[in-house]
């Protein structure tokens, strides 16, 4: 989970890990690219946040997933729909999560990401 904001971020791991998910917490992009660089065990799904100071989060999953074969994505954000097309999310038909999310939301949009194709 890639969130700059830390109480989305904190929130969003606590969900994850009470539903069972095994997460990996990062606040930028950067930080996620470190966490991927060392995980040795396989990454199933990306969540992050479009938007980021360090790094934009198309920008990201197209580097992990240079790095890992068959990474998912499951993007977020609190910006309205023009601003998110303007980042290449929802012409490409990427799994995109509006925040602010509620937990049913966020576990069966987890879910769809995870039972879908991996685009790249």
């Amino acid at each position: 989970m890639c969130e700059d904001e830390a109480a989305v971020r904190k929130l969003a791991v606590r969900l994850l890990r009470d539903a069972g998910y095994t997460v990996l917490a990062a606040e930028g992009g950067q930080d996620a690219l470190r966490l991927a660089e060392e995980r040795g065990e396989a990454i199933d799904l990306l969540l992050t946040d479009v938007i980021m100071p360090d790094m934009n989060g198309r920008d990201l999953y197209e580097r992990i997933t240079k790095l890992r074969e068959g990474v998912r994505v499951l993007f977020t954000s609190g910006y309205t729909d023009d601003v998110i097309a303007r980042h290449g999310i929802l012409e490409r038909g990427f799994h995109f999560l509006q925040k602010p999310f509620d937990t049913a939301s966020l576990l069966r949009e987890v879910r769809d990401a995870l039972e879908s194709p991996a685009l790249v």
